[in-house]
């Protein structure tokens, strides 16, 4: 991690009790929770984290097609984005790399209402799939995994 990493605050604090899946979060001056469905053995007091991983894309695939709009002054007037997660099998991905084992897929279906025109509607299509967030899940992630320091008692 660099100094500058470690200097700054979390943008994101989730604490947990290894005695349940409910997790409360801390994002900023936001408090949300997380937890798995009862049929999963929690106590479903909030989305499961696949629900977050959707709703980051969801978001932001809401929120860029928004700006451009506002910034084109395209008379969209609403957006709605629904998505799925699921597993397949990779042979089944004619599109992907990978050929053998598992893979995740999320589909995003992107409504948009309001009088665009065929060109304007093909536009914000393409500019849906150009979101940070798809960006960050389609591109190499690099996670670094390290215990916390702890403080002298």
């Amino acid at each position: 991690m660099s100094a500058q990493q470690s200097d700054k605050n979390p943008d994101v604090v989730v604490h947990g009790s290894a005695r349940s899946f409910r997790q409360e979060i801390v994002a900023g001056k936001h408090s949300l929770v997380a937890d798995e469905p009862e049929s999963a053995g929690g106590s479903d007091a909030g989305p499961d984290p696949y629900d977050y991983l959707l709703t980051a894309l969801g978001v932001c695939t809401s929120m860029t097609v928004g700006l451009y709009a506002r910034r084109k002054q395209f008379p969209l007037e609403n957006i709605a984005v629904s998505l799925w997660h699921s597993r397949i099998y990779a042979r089944d991905c004619e599109e992907c790399e990978t050929k053998e084992g598992m893979l995740d897929r999320i589909d995003v279906e992107v409504e948009l209402t309001g009088s665009l025109s065929a060109e304007q509607h093909a536009k914000l299509m393409e500019i849906a799939g150009k979101c940070p967030v798809h960006r960050t899940l389609t591109s190499e992630i690099n996670i670094r995994l390290r215990s916390a320091k702890k403080s002298p008692a």
